[in-house]
């Protein structure tokens, strides 16, 4: 059964990868390339060759790997640029909450202070004394005990005012430091977003350079080299077995997440994006957890570090696989040794073998 599931993965891997291939940008002309290693077929046209690059020059194997790794470079710039984003909103929301803290203990002020200019005129009136006062003086015993009652709850009152007061105004007191700690934060986490936006911008320009440089044959030959990469990992991860026990069944939560996922394929990635036209690798998780009515953490490195992890033998559809040492990337387990997720800024949000990046680890939503 388990060598019936790794053959049925690799088929329909092979089966993608060709589809991939088939359709993507400057492929449509009737361009047709074979399976990896595989003859052309009859009668068709011969996939372009590379042409011959220049003493010295890079192979186009390279430029895949060099731009592939600025892309890389800029996913993890992106992770921070989302968790700053997320933070600066966080704290923003704390100013908001300190700010209304602060307006309600102004209020409480005035109405304390209110209060005791009514005792003190009151008292003025009076002639100086609390009317507690002039009954306690009293010769009456009767009115006696009642003055010096009154005099015990004016003094408690008095002394209460006093009180209350003295903790709202530390209260202000707090929320002023608080709310200046809170700035401090928001200004060093706009920070962090704004260096990691001119990282990202950077390294998807010196990318896009790149891949602008190459002929329209040289591109599509550079997705087909892409495409063959993929399939030379998902094949190499699929011999080692790692399929082998992996039959877990989707929860009710997990399926409505898939569904959403795999429904958003074609739309474009977008750094910074969480739908509905446009994603990133991690806005496209959370969004579709979203829509499966849970949250989840915003970016890869947080549903890494805050997600309950499962072994891979354990994996079910809705699970997500949290790729490369540094936690860049995360893409949805749909079953069948395939994944999708939301690749790079120039691709569009696709399905691949859930082995054709190094795995880091594997998490769960729905735990």
């Amino acid at each position: 059964m388990g060598a019936d599931r790794r053959r049925r993965g690799a088929s329909a891997l092979v089966l993608l990868c060709a589809m991939a291939i088939l359709t993507a940008p400057g492929l449509a002309a009737g361009i047709a390339h074979a399976a990896p290693g595989a003859p052309a077929a009859p009668g068709a046209p011969a996939a372009p060759a590379a042409p011959a690059p220049e003493p010295g020059a890079k192979s186009l194997e390279q430029v895949r790997k060099e731009i592939e790794d600025l892309y890389r470079q800029a996913g993890a710039a992106t992770d921070a640029y989302n968790l700053a984003e997320a933070e600066v909103k966080a704290q923003s929301e704390k100013i908001v909450a300190i700010a209304n803290l602060v307006v309600a203990g102004q209020e409480r002020i005035t109405a304390l202070k209110s209060r005791a200019g009514a005792a003190a005129r009151a008292q003025y009136r009076s002639g100086g004394l609390p009317a507690g006062a002039k009954l306690a003086l009293s010769e009456d015993p009767g009115q006696f005990l009642d003055g010096a009652g009154r005099l015990r709850q004016g003094e408690k009152a008095a002394s209460d005012l006093l009180t209350e007061l003295d903790r709202t105004q530390n209260d202000l007191k707090r929320y002023a430091q608080d709310a200046s700690a809170h700035w401090a934060t928001l200004e060093a986490n706009r920070v962090k977003q704004e260096d990691a936006k001119n990282q990202i911008e950077q390294k998807i320009k010196t990318a896009e350079e790149l891949e602008n440089k190459l002929e329209a044959e040289e591109k599509a030959r550079l997705i087909q080299l892409e495409q063959e990469a993929q399939y030379k990992a998902q094949t190499a991860w699929l011999s080692t077995g790692a399929m082998k026990d992996v039959n877990g069944a989707a929860t009710e939560a997990g399926k409505r997440a898939v569904q959403y996922a795999t429904a958003q394929m074609g739309k474009p990635y977008v750094w910074g994006a969480e739908g509905p036209k446009a994603f990133d690798c991690s806005g496209l998780t959370s969004q579709a957890w979203l829509a499966a009515g849970r949250t989840i953490p915003r970016t890869s490195q947080e549903q890494l570090r805050l997600l309950p992890k499962v072994a891979l033998k354990d994996m079910r559809p809705g699970d997500l696989i949290i790729y490369f040492d540094d936690a860049s990337h995360v893409a949805m387990y749909v079953g069948d040794g395939a994944m999708v997720h939301a690749p790079r800024p120039g691709r569009n949000v696709t399905m691949a073998g859930a082995g054709s990046m190094p795995i880091k680890a594997v998490v769960r939503p729905d735990a």
